[in-house]
């Protein structure tokens, strides 16, 4: 079972849940998607995030946009720096995430935050657009707005933020093969060397 530790909020994320999906199918290996709140994160045990964007590295800022802009083209998805909210707050589409696994829609819904921020720069925090994004994946916005407003969605949104830290973890996309930790979509290929090592027979 991997573990995908999430917050639509960042694009190394989209990149890596893109990037595990084919991974874990062709190992038919199945994924526990785990909403979080990468904020919540940041603020508990890594606050040099937010040092890094206030006083960003010039040269060090060029080569990330640099390389998202790479591993987005190997990928096969479009990927831009939304100018106008960044960081955006991505509480309600987690939320929405956690909601939504009962009925299946987990993985649609989260699929279409991402392209609706990463893609076309839509303010995921506004209830207008996630009206827009229910649609598109067949939920019913009125009952969306109503359920993640429900105590136990915020608890367990806040559960597995805290979890997630609880066990090491520092930022999003964090990764698990029973406590066996990677950070990141660059982590992916020792992702599958780890699965594919258990399976060696001894």
């Amino acid at each position: 079972m991997i573990e995908f530790f999430f917050d639509c909020s960042s694009p190394w994320t989209y990149l890596a849940f893109h990037n595990i999906q084919p991974i874990a199918a062709g190992l038919n290996e199945p994924i526990r998607w785990r909403p979080v709140l990468v904020g919540g994160i940041f603020n508990s045990v890594n606050p040099s995030v937010y040092a890094m964007r206030d006083n960003p590295v010039p040269a060090k800022m060029s080569y990330m946009l640099k390389d998202l802009q790479d591993w987005a083209k190997d990928a096969g998805l479009k990927i831009v720096m939304p100018p106008k909210v960044f960081p955006v707050n991505s509480v309600k589409a987690m939320r929405g995430c956690i909601w939504l696994e009962s009925q299946n829609k987990l993985l649609p819904f989260a699929t279409a935050v991402f392209e609706a921020y990463w893609s076309r720069e839509e303010d995921i925090s506004q209830d207008a657009v996630l009206t827009k994004i229910c649609e598109q994946v067949g939920v019913d916005a009125s009952e969306f707005l109503t359920g993640i407003a429900q105590p136990g969605i915020k608890d367990q949104l806040k559960a597995n933020t805290e979890e997630v830290i609880r066990r090491g973890g520092f930022g999003s996309p964090t990764i698990y093969l029973g406590e066996d930790m990677y950070f990141g979509n660059d982590r992916l290929p020792l992702v599958k060397a780890a699965i594919l090592r258990t399976r060696v027979p001894h």
